[in-house]
């Protein structure tokens, strides 16, 4: 079961049972909050201990998060004002974006056999998780 964090409007949740780590998926919500203009250029986002104590998880792993995102300068430590969106994620180049996909398909299709999924059905939630 997934854990919410609410702050501002943002929802990002970590889903315990998931094989990616919780400071990886909390990255990766973030950056996609940022990329899309949900979470905008100069916004707040909670603080470490907060969004630890909303999502259930060590403050750690939010510091960690917010650290890698910090290097890819999406966001900005401010000290005592917080911590900011600084900018937008760049997107990959092509051949970057290629690899991504194919390694996430790769991956799905991984899953999908473990748990002796039909691939029709298997591509059913794809479509269904790109709202197709």
């Amino acid at each position: 079961m997934a854990c919410p964090a609410h702050d501002a409007g943002v929802i990002v949740s970590v889903d315990p049972s998931s094989p990616t780590p919780p400071f990886e998926q909390l990255r990766i919500a973030i950056r996609q909050l940022v990329a899309t203009g949900a979470l905008p250029v100069g916004s707040r986002l909670p603080t470490v201990r907060q969004l630890a104590a909303d999502l259930r998880i060590a403050p750690g792993t939010v510091g960690r998060a917010f650290r890698e995102l910090e290097v890819e300068g999406i966001i900005e430590s401010r000290g005592r004002h917080g911590t900011h969106v600084k900018s937008a994620p760049r997107p990959p180049q092509a051949a970057e974006r290629g690899r991504r996909i194919r390694d996430a398909a790769n991956a799905y299709a991984a899953v999908a056999a473990e748990l002796a999924i039909k691939p029709s059905d298997a591509i059913d939630h794809v479509r269904q998780a790109l709202n197709y």
